[in-house]
């Protein structure tokens, strides 16, 4: 009796052998199954499966939700359960007689040990504490990097969807300073050569009869010489007019800006222009002017995210501006000045200290003009005279160049102020002697308490 009861069990083992994954395995508990009475809870992992025995025999058998665990009848007194999503459910068994015999509450948790493997795999440099909760997973630890908490967040979320508590730390430094170096030279240079001549019968008036050659680019007239001459009754006199100027303008600035990762910084070396805005008067009469503001000068945006370790991944956007009073316009007796701009947006990833270029811009413009008097300007040599010739070409180059630094907050005595070692003038110093400021004072810097304030301070009031 026994021995058939043995091979029936392991003939139905086989038969479910082909169902179940290769990649099941499997545990052996026995269940104590007394009439009338509940056992304790069966913890099963997801994706795998044990086998219970009972030591009554049982007719029936139920699963309150099948889609949380599977069960299957091996025999009369051998249980079959494979988790198939977390959570739990109820396990009912019946007598031959119809009566209940007990339930028994069945959990399904994550695979924990297959979610460790793969985070070792996957990230095998970050301290990550796997812990079930429940039904789901609690991850806990130091990170090196954000993205790495994304992706262990995304696999966890596999083994226990919206069941997964995020405890995990950034390590590291995550201040980033952006040191930004604007470098910007313009040069200009302008030629112009132009003739007039005037022409008078009477002397004793000023010429009234010129024939010219049109006005320079620059609209001024400098560097003319003025020959005049008379014969009788017919005075002549020639204007020249020869101008060379040049010029360059190079600006650079150096901002320094923190922010925390991930967050926005904003920076702005300049000020704000007002700019006069016509608003309708609704009830239908003149309309008001209203002033707003233009921002101008050196202005920077950057958002940096520290990825992992020393990577930085930076949302740059960066402009030059300056109110440019040559193009500007007038509307109702107002002159409202234009702005040049030069901007630059992008985003990019480097690591700590390294620099990049993110803008280079050369701009060359030539303009030039050329007249003459009608057919006396083709005369030959002469028609020098009644020609004028005049160019101006204008360079602007441009460059931008960033580098982010990982960096930590320090002791406020390690900080040092442009003021730390200015001492204002005694009346002595500023009257006897002219000077502005006193002598050089070694203080500790950025402590306020070791500066001098010797002698009378404060406000007095009598």
């Amino acid at each position: 009796m026994k021995l058939t009861k043995v091979l029936g069990t392991v003939l139905a083992g086989l038969l479910l052998t082909a169902t179940i994954p290769a990649n099941v395995s499997f545990a052996q508990n026995t269940l104590k199954i007394m009439r009338g009475s509940a056992t304790n809870a069966i913890s099963v992992k997801l994706n795998r499966a044990i086998v219970m025995e009972s030591e009554q025999p049982f007719a029936e058998l139920s699963v309150a939700n099948p889609s949380i665990a599977d069960i299957a009848t091996l025999s009369d007194t051998t249980i079959y359960v494979l988790g198939k999503s977390p959570g739990r459910t109820v396990l009912t068994l019946l007598g031959p007689d119809g009566k209940l015999i007990t339930n028994v509450d069945v959990k399904v948790t994550p695979d924990l040990s297959e979610f460790k493997e793969l985070l070792k795999e996957i990230l095998p440099r970050e301290k990550i504490q796997v812990r079930s909760a429940n039904d789901g997973i609690v991850l806990s630890g130091t990170v090196t990097g954000g993205a790495k908490v994304a992706l262990a967040m995304d696999l966890a979320e596999r083994y226990a969807p919206d069941k997964v508590t995020n405890l995990l730390s950034v390590g590291g430094s995550q201040q980033v300073m952006l040191k930004v170096r604007f470098a910007e030279m313009q040069r200009s240079v302008a030629k112009s050569f132009s003739t007039s001549i005037g022409i008078a019968t009477n002397p004793a008036k000023k010429l009234t009869g010129i024939l010219g050659t049109g006005t320079p680019l620059n609209g001024t007239r400098n560097g003319a010489l003025n020959v005049g001459f008379t014969s009788g009754g017919l005075a002549i006199s020639v204007l020249l007019e020869a101008l060379e100027s040049k010029g360059m303008v190079r600006t650079l600035a150096e901002p320094n800006l923190v922010a925390l990762s991930g967050a926005e910084a904003h920076f702005l070396a300049g000020g704000e222009f007002p700019i006069p805005v016509a608003q309708s008067n609704s009830a239908g009469g003149d309309p008001t002017v209203t002033v707003e503001f233009k921002p101008f000068g050196i202005e920077m945006k950057f958002i940096p995210t520290v990825v992992d370790g020393d990577l930085i991944n930076l949302v740059i956007d960066t402009s030059v501006s300056a109110i440019d009073p040559t193009n500007s316009i007038t509307t109702n007796g107002l002159s409202i000045p234009a702005f040049s701009k030069r901007q630059a947006s992008t985003v990019v990833e480097m690591k700590d200290g390294q620099s990049i270029a993110i803008a280079g811009l050369l701009q060359d413009d030539f303009k030039d003009l050329a007249g003459q008097v009608p057919w006396l300007g083709d005369v030959p040599i002469l028609g020098a005279l009644f020609r004028s010739a005049e160019y101006q070409r204008e360079q602007t180059e441009l460059v931008i160049i960033v580098t982010p630094h990982l960096i930590n907050p320090v002791d406020g005595d390690s900080l040092a102020l442009p003021t730390d070692r200015v001492r204002l003038p005694s009346d002595n110093d500023l009257f006897l002697y002219g000077q502005v400021e006193g002598g050089k004072r070694n203080v500790k810097r950025g402590t306020v308490a070791a500066q001098d304030f010797t002698g009378s301070y404060g406000y007095v009031m009598e």
